[in-house]
């Protein structure tokens, strides 16, 4: 395997906004700081791209798909800490639907269109969790429960969690 987040700068976090509207410029720091950090470091880091990729636990963003590929190489990385803090941002990303519940609530009304976008999020960051699907099967096989019971449990709620219909 090669070294972790190896990739993390060909996206251009800059220029992508994050769920609090900011630049996503902090998306790295926060990765590499759950790759080599302690325990303790690596759960607040967590706690912090939650808040930015995943505001309130239920509202992505433009920078949250580009995001989970990266979650995803790190829950499937053997000395990461926090897996499981890992498995449950992947499962608060798969479940969102905040824009689409929007969008769907003025369908037929004039600013259905502004949610477009952001359904178009939705919809990618959904999509990159289940791509990561082989990833989240390896960690639902560890013979370590703290790892294999989330992962077991995200591939359950992936399951249980199907395509945004077309709006």
């Amino acid at each position: 395997m090669g070294s972790p987040l190896r990739n993390v700068s060909r996206v251009r976090w800059g220029e992508l906004r994050d769920a609090t509207g900011a630049a996503a410029g902090a998306v790295p720091t926060l990765l590499s700081r759950i790759a080599y950090g302690d325990e303790d470091t690596a759960r607040v880091a967590i706690d912090d791209l939650g808040d930015a990729i995943c505001a309130l636990g239920f509202v992505v963003a433009e920078a949250t798909a580009p995001t989970v590929p990266f979650l995803l190489e790190l829950a499937g990385s053997p000395h990461v800490a926090c897996k499981a803090e890992l498995l449950d941002l992947l499962g608060r990303i798969c479940r969102t639907d905040q824009w689409h519940s929007a969008a769907a609530a003025t369908r037929d009304r004039a600013h259905d269109a502004s949610y477009r976008q952001q359904t178009g999020w939705e919809a990618a960051a959904r999509t990159a969790v289940h791509a990561g699907r082989s990833v989240i099967e390896g960690v639902a096989s560890s013979v370590r429960p703290e790892e294999a019971t989330p992962a077991q449990k995200l591939l359950q709620m992936m399951d249980e969690t199907p395509p945004f219909p077309e709006l």
